[in-house]
């Protein structure tokens, strides 16, 4: 219900974050060992060890206050390579998952091809169906699903990823009336300082999504609404920053 907390931290249970060496995933991993006290993280992306920055990240999270970091290698849409993470990444009992992780391939809806689409909802939303099937197995806490306002509003030339999106958002509803803790967070855009998913991102497209009435917030801004987010006890929530007089214009010129 609206009074639960979506998922209250259990610094003795380890937390799973993938894509947790992108931009997003090492804001997030760090505001969560020195905002939430969590001690042991498991961060997973494709390089693992190899991804840029992880040495560094390792390095601040042990900073922050962490005890233990691994950052593993681990493609999360495949079921073999999933359980053999979960069996054998920490000693300790899981206690939440947060999957961040993700692949882009913007382009026109009829230059897209079923492998295109495939590759962007293996990432994003077979890894999560995964993830929710073993959460009850696991008895975790929380599943927290990093979504986006693609899904819900559109996104022109992101079809492929606005698809995958709303079927991570109705991955998210389906658990949630199973009785499972999965919560679907559909982000609007953060803000990129160059690296990750977003740093592809052109200062045209970031014009275009502004057109939409989309504006960026800062990463300072986001980690607060993720905060925001925990505080509300629902399945499914559209952390967005909205441009209302470029949406008032579309609104007068008939758009």
């Amino acid at each position: 219900g609206g009074g639960e907390r979506t998922w209250t931290p259990d610094p003795d249970r380890a937390v799973l974050i993938t894509g947790g060496t992108g931009e997003i995933g090492s804001a997030v991993a760090v505001h969560l060992v020195r905002f939430y006290g969590l001690r042991h993280l498991v961060l997973t992306s494709r390089r693992g060890e190899n991804a840029p920055g992880a040495a560094a990240l390792r390095e601040e999270l042990h900073q922050a206050g962490a005890k233990t970091v691994r950052i593993v290698a681990c493609d999360v849409s495949q079921p073999a390579q999933l359980d053999a993470l979960l069996a054998t990444a920490t000693d300790l009992p899981w206690g939440a998952v947060l999957h961040l992780a993700g692949v882009l391939d913007d382009g026109l809806l009829g230059d897209q091809t079923p492998e295109r689409l495939e590759a962007v909802l293996a990432a994003k939303t077979v890894a999560a169906q995964l993830l929710v099937e073993r959460a009850a197995d696991l008895d975790l806490s929380a599943v927290i699903l990093f979504s986006s306002a693609a899904g819900v509003l559109g996104s022109p030339g992101q079809a492929t990823y606005a698809a995958a999106n709303h079927a991570l958002d109705a991955v998210a509803a389906a658990a949630r009336a199973e009785g499972l803790p999965v919560t679907s967070l559909a982000w609007g855009l953060w803000e990129p300082a160059g690296i990750g998913m977003t740093s592809h991102l052109s200062f045209s497209d970031r014009k275009r999504m502004r057109r939409q009435g989309i504006a960026g917030f800062s990463f300072r801004h986001g980690l607060e609404l993720f905060d925001a987010a925990l505080r509300q006890g629902v399945p499914a929530l559209v952390p967005v920053r909205l441009d209302l007089a470029a949406l008032e214009q579309q609104a007068a010129q008939g758009e």
